[in-house]
């Protein structure tokens, strides 16, 4: 004769709360009060839970009730159980730095990339020693990339539209043009005709040749110069800190304080010029996966970038 097997008991963690209750209180209306429920049905919960467990649990002692051996000796489970429900249900809770054994890893151009990893490290080294970082080159499409779990964190110039990305801005930057001290642009007022006399790097990672600098010159009928693409702003300033040639170089607004994003120009001994034209803002912002929105150690990780890249006085982690 075929043995068919007995269905396995449904779990009902408020029978584990409703236990919990009985067995610290040793009274149905407390238990009752303490889960906010009516003596009536705490009663038929005491019941069902005699039934379960084959055992009385509490009984009458005169006015009082007292725990029977088995309770007594469920009485610990009970609570670590309870416990654990509790942790598991509660949110997400902050994580203590300095515990995080991990390494994050994140997409930036090499400009952001520079400024971000002395902060980073710095950071790092101060409150979580153990979490190491990886920087990648802007070599996936970072949406896909994201949502895959490849990378952790974008930062740069966000220009895709995923639906489900998280996006936040952290600073906002002008383009100015740049060139070696000494160059002729120096001398005199470098107005929009000379600066478009003058040879140009640009910079795509797709080799375009043309960008906003040549929109805003062709409204006054102006017309560039590009001598050279380059895929790295690092290597269009190192080239035009050893040449005549002029490059485009991320610059603080106007009252805004310095940032990282805006040294390794003054770094190069390169020169801005004010030439008297309109160029869009560049705004720095990053991207994750909204995964990791409420992850502890991600918060710390979009923290640590903030403080890094953002000017002081702005948004708290």
């Amino acid at each position: 004769m075929m043995q068919v097997d007995s269905p396995e008991p449904v779990i009902d963690a408020n029978l584990a709360l409703a236990l919990d209750a009985l067995l610290t209180e040793h009274s149905v209306t407390r238990a009752a009060e303490r889960l906010h429920s009516s003596p009536a049905a705490m009663s038929r919960t005491l019941a069902r839970l005699r039934r379960i467990l084959q055992d009385p649990l509490l009984v009458r002692a005169g006015q009082a009730m007292v725990p029977t051996p088995r309770a007594v000796a469920l009485r610990e489970e009970a609570a670590a159980v309870v416990g654990g429900l509790r942790a598991l249900l509660s949110p997400g809770t902050s994580v203590d730095p300095a515990t995080l054994r991990s390494t994050f890893t994140l997409q930036a151009a090499d400009l952001v990339g520079a400024a971000l990893a002395p902060g980073l490290l710095r950071l790092a080294e101060q409150e979580a020693p153990g979490v190491s970082f990886r920087l990648l080159a802007e070599e996936w499409e970072a949406g896909p990339a994201l949502r895959d779990g490849r990378i952790d964190l974008e930062v740069g110039s966000i220009d895709h539209v995923d639906p489900e990305t998280q996006v936040e801005e952290l600073v906002s930057l002008r383009m100015v043009p740049a060139v070696r001290a000494g160059h002729p642009l120096t001398r005199g007022t470098p107005s929009p005709a000379r600066l478009a006399a003058a040879q140009h790097v640009a910079v795509s990672r797709r080799g375009r040749f043309t960008g906003p600098l040549d929109q805003a010159l062709a409204e006054l009928d102006l017309r560039r110069r590009v001598g050279v693409v380059l895929p790295s702003h690092l290597s269009a300033m190192a080239l035009a800190a050893r040449s005549d040639i002029v490059c485009l170089v991320p610059a603080a607004l106007p009252g805004a304080a310095p940032s990282p994003l805006t040294q390794d120009a003054t770094a190069l001994g390169l020169r801005l010029l004010d030439v008297p034209l309109q160029l869009p803002p560049l705004t720095i912002g990053m991207a994750w996966h909204p995964r990791h929105t409420a992850d502890g150690a991600h918060r710390w990780l979009r923290g640590t970038v903030r403080r890094v890249l953002c000017a002081p006085g702005g948004p708290n982690p």
